[in-house]
């Protein structure tokens, strides 16, 4: 099968949030036929949800992958899960989110997965590091991703040193 080169969203707030983030990336590196390709910078945002709970520390991946979107989304989930991810309210604190941004140039709507991401464009947490590992890229709507990431410029997050 041909590979598809993959965006995928990383975030994290509980239990160590640097070290889940990197752990996520060694992780997404041993999945059957994929290989990871790029990662931003680590920057630390405030919570999109509930503003009780810690800031997140988030960053984005570049994958290539022969995988099909559920058997990728399937692995990240299974990633999330062993690294202690448990669902306890919408947008509040967890131990790792990883979020299939993009896959290759397709558009896919089902019950279990919606790419491009449905709010990607206004989560700055994305866009941001999105941008920084791959400022010429098209969506697949034909859109340019610099003109979602001009919204935030600035932006207000913190760049952490260091991946």
């Amino acid at each position: 099968m041909t590979k598809q080169r993959c965006y995928i969203a990383l975030g994290s707030n509980l239990a160590e949030p640097l070290e889940q983030l990197k752990q996520a990336l060694r992780a997404l590196n041993t999945l059957p036929d994929t290989h990871l390709t790029a990662v931003s910078s680590f920057y630390c945002s405030k919570p999109l949800g509930p503003q009780d709970q810690p800031d997140f520390i988030n960053a984005v991946a570049a994958v290539e992958t022969a995988l099909l979107p559920l058997e990728l989304l399937d692995q990240l989930q299974n990633i999330e899960r062993q690294q202690g991810r448990v669902r306890q309210r919408r947008w509040g604190e967890r131990t790792l989110d990883l979020d299939i941004l993009l896959y290759g140039d397709n558009i896919i709507n089902s019950e279990r997965l919606t790419v491009p991401h449905y709010d990607m464009h206004n989560r700055e947490f994305v866009i941001v590091p999105l941008y920084e590992i791959a400022a010429d890229l098209m969506l697949p709507n034909g859109e340019a991703l610099a003109q979602y990431h001009a919204q935030f410029v600035p932006h207000g997050m913190i760049k952490l040193d260091g991946k």
